[in-house]
Protein backbone atom coordinates (compact mmCIF):
# COMPACT_ATOMS: atom_id res chain seq x y z
CA UNK A 1 0.00 0.00 0.00
CA UNK A 2 3.00 2.28 0.38
CA UNK A 3 3.55 2.68 -3.62
CA UNK A 4 -0.23 3.93 -3.49
CA UNK A 5 0.42 6.23 -1.19
CA UNK A 6 3.90 7.39 -2.78
CA UNK A 7 2.36 8.12 -6.15
CA UNK A 8 -0.66 10.01 -4.67
CA UNK A 9 1.73 12.14 -2.88
CA UNK A 10 4.39 12.55 -6.02
CA UNK A 11 1.56 13.19 -8.61
CA UNK A 12 1.10 17.19 -7.31
CA UNK A 13 5.13 17.37 -8.05
CA UNK A 14 5.30 16.22 -11.65
CA UNK A 15 2.93 19.02 -12.56
CA UNK A 16 5.07 21.52 -10.27
CA UNK A 17 8.19 20.36 -11.86
CA UNK A 18 6.92 20.56 -15.78
CA UNK A 19 5.75 24.34 -15.29
CA UNK A 20 8.66 25.21 -13.78
CA UNK A 21 11.21 23.47 -15.98
CA UNK A 22 9.44 24.95 -19.29
CA UNK A 23 9.11 28.35 -17.55
CA UNK A 24 12.29 28.90 -15.55
CA UNK A 25 14.12 31.09 -17.41
CA UNK A 26 11.54 33.91 -17.19
CA UNK A 27 11.76 34.49 -12.96
CA UNK A 28 15.76 35.84 -13.81
CA UNK A 29 14.44 37.95 -17.40
CA UNK A 30 10.43 38.44 -17.65
CA UNK A 31 9.99 38.33 -14.04
CA UNK A 32 12.16 40.61 -12.26
CA UNK A 33 11.03 43.09 -15.01
CA UNK A 34 7.45 43.73 -13.41
CA UNK A 35 6.05 45.89 -10.45
CA UNK A 36 5.81 43.73 -7.52
CA UNK A 37 4.50 44.41 -4.00
CA UNK A 38 7.37 45.16 -1.46
CA UNK A 39 5.43 42.05 0.71
CA UNK A 40 6.68 39.76 -1.70
CA UNK A 41 8.46 36.56 -0.53
CA UNK A 42 11.71 35.98 -1.73
CA UNK A 43 12.30 33.80 -5.10
CA UNK A 44 14.02 31.35 -2.85
CA UNK A 45 10.84 31.10 -0.35
CA UNK A 46 8.53 29.65 -3.63
CA UNK A 47 10.34 25.78 -4.51
CA UNK A 48 10.32 25.11 -0.90
CA UNK A 49 6.82 25.99 -0.40
CA UNK A 50 5.53 24.79 -3.10
CA UNK A 51 7.39 21.36 -2.30
CA UNK A 52 6.02 21.69 1.11
CA UNK A 53 2.21 22.20 -0.20
CA UNK A 54 2.51 19.36 -3.06
CA UNK A 55 3.39 17.04 -0.82
CA UNK A 56 1.34 17.57 1.33
CA UNK A 57 -1.75 18.20 -0.43
CA UNK A 58 -1.00 14.44 -2.43
CA UNK A 59 -0.37 12.53 0.51
CA UNK A 60 -3.91 14.14 1.87
CA UNK A 61 -5.32 12.96 -1.57
CA UNK A 62 -4.24 9.35 -0.59
CA UNK A 63 -5.52 9.43 2.53
CA UNK A 64 -9.18 10.48 0.97
CA UNK A 65 -8.42 7.87 -2.07
CA UNK A 66 -8.24 4.85 0.94
CA UNK A 67 -10.92 6.05 2.84
CA UNK A 68 -13.10 5.87 -0.36
CA UNK A 69 -11.66 2.29 -0.88
CA UNK A 70 -10.39 3.53 -4.01
CA UNK A 71 -11.71 5.43 -7.43
CA UNK A 72 -15.57 4.09 -6.08
CA UNK A 73 -18.22 5.93 -7.54
CA UNK A 74 -18.15 7.56 -3.43
CA UNK A 75 -14.98 8.89 -4.81
CA UNK A 76 -16.30 10.55 -7.66
CA UNK A 77 -16.70 13.76 -6.48
CA UNK A 78 -14.20 14.59 -3.75
CA UNK A 79 -11.22 13.53 -5.63
CA UNK A 80 -12.77 14.69 -9.26
CA UNK A 81 -12.50 18.49 -7.33
CA UNK A 82 -9.21 17.89 -6.26
CA UNK A 83 -8.41 16.77 -10.13
CA UNK A 84 -9.58 19.79 -10.90
CA UNK A 85 -7.70 22.58 -8.66
CA UNK A 86 -4.92 20.31 -9.20
CA UNK A 87 -5.32 21.20 -13.22
CA UNK A 88 -6.10 24.75 -12.33
CA UNK A 89 -2.89 25.12 -9.72
CA UNK A 90 -1.06 23.30 -12.63
CA UNK A 91 -2.06 25.71 -15.43
CA UNK A 92 -1.39 28.83 -13.53
CA UNK A 93 2.52 28.50 -13.76
CA UNK A 94 2.66 28.46 -17.88
CA UNK A 95 -0.37 31.00 -18.16
CA UNK A 96 1.46 33.71 -15.56
CA UNK A 97 5.17 32.94 -16.79
CA UNK A 98 4.86 30.95 -20.24
CA UNK A 99 2.37 33.17 -22.23
CA UNK A 100 2.66 36.30 -19.63
CA UNK A 101 -1.18 36.93 -19.61
CA UNK A 102 -1.42 38.16 -15.84
CA UNK A 103 -5.60 38.60 -16.40
CA UNK A 104 -5.94 35.07 -17.19
CA UNK A 105 -3.66 34.18 -14.29
CA UNK A 106 -5.58 35.99 -11.68
CA UNK A 107 -8.93 34.44 -13.35
CA UNK A 108 -6.92 31.11 -13.05
CA UNK A 109 -6.27 31.49 -9.01
CA UNK A 110 -9.59 32.46 -8.56
CA UNK A 111 -10.89 30.13 -9.94
CA UNK A 112 -8.55 27.40 -8.34
CA UNK A 113 -8.89 28.85 -4.82
CA UNK A 114 -12.61 28.38 -4.82
CA UNK A 115 -11.98 24.64 -6.07
CA UNK A 116 -10.25 24.03 -3.01
CA UNK A 117 -12.90 25.22 -0.88
CA UNK A 118 -14.85 23.09 -2.45
CA UNK A 119 -12.15 20.21 -2.22
CA UNK A 120 -11.79 20.54 1.33
CA UNK A 121 -15.85 21.10 2.11
CA UNK A 122 -16.17 17.15 -0.04
CA UNK A 123 -13.09 15.94 1.91
CA UNK A 124 -14.23 17.31 5.58
CA UNK A 125 -16.94 14.27 6.10
CA UNK A 126 -14.60 11.97 4.89
CA UNK A 127 -11.16 12.75 6.46
CA UNK A 128 -10.22 15.21 8.82
CA UNK A 129 -6.56 15.06 8.77
CA UNK A 130 -7.07 15.29 4.72
CA UNK A 131 -8.94 18.16 5.07
CA UNK A 132 -6.36 20.15 8.09
CA UNK A 133 -3.58 18.68 5.75
CA UNK A 134 -5.01 20.98 2.82
CA UNK A 135 -5.02 24.09 4.99
CA UNK A 136 -1.43 25.51 4.44
CA UNK A 137 -2.13 24.92 1.06
CA UNK A 138 -5.04 26.96 1.01
CA UNK A 139 -3.47 30.11 3.49
CA UNK A 140 -0.56 29.94 0.18
CA UNK A 141 -2.94 30.41 -2.16
CA UNK A 142 -4.46 33.66 -0.30
CA UNK A 143 -0.98 35.22 -0.37
CA UNK A 144 -0.66 33.88 -4.02
CA UNK A 145 -4.04 35.13 -5.15
CA UNK A 146 -3.33 38.64 -3.73
CA UNK A 147 0.18 38.81 -4.94
CA UNK A 148 -1.53 37.85 -8.21
CA UNK A 149 -3.86 40.39 -8.20
CA UNK A 150 -0.91 42.89 -6.99
CA UNK A 151 0.90 42.15 -10.18
CA UNK A 152 -2.11 42.10 -12.48
CA UNK A 153 -3.13 45.70 -11.16
CA UNK A 154 0.36 47.01 -11.17
CA UNK A 155 1.89 45.60 -14.50
CA UNK A 156 -1.14 46.78 -17.32
CA UNK A 157 -0.56 45.16 -20.69
CA UNK A 158 -0.69 47.63 -23.71
CA UNK A 159 -4.33 46.68 -24.11
CA UNK A 160 -5.22 47.32 -20.57
CA UNK A 161 -3.88 50.69 -21.01
CA UNK A 162 -6.07 51.88 -23.88
CA UNK A 163 -9.18 51.11 -21.72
Amino acid sequence: MWTHAFGFTALPHLGGFLGWFFTRKEVPTWFESLKKPTWRPPNKVFPIAWTTLYTSMGYASYLVWKDLDGFTSKAAVPLGLYGAQLALNWAWTPIFFGAHRLKLALIDIVGLYGLVLATMHSWYPINKTATLLMLPYLAWLTLATSLTYCIWRDNPTKEEKKE
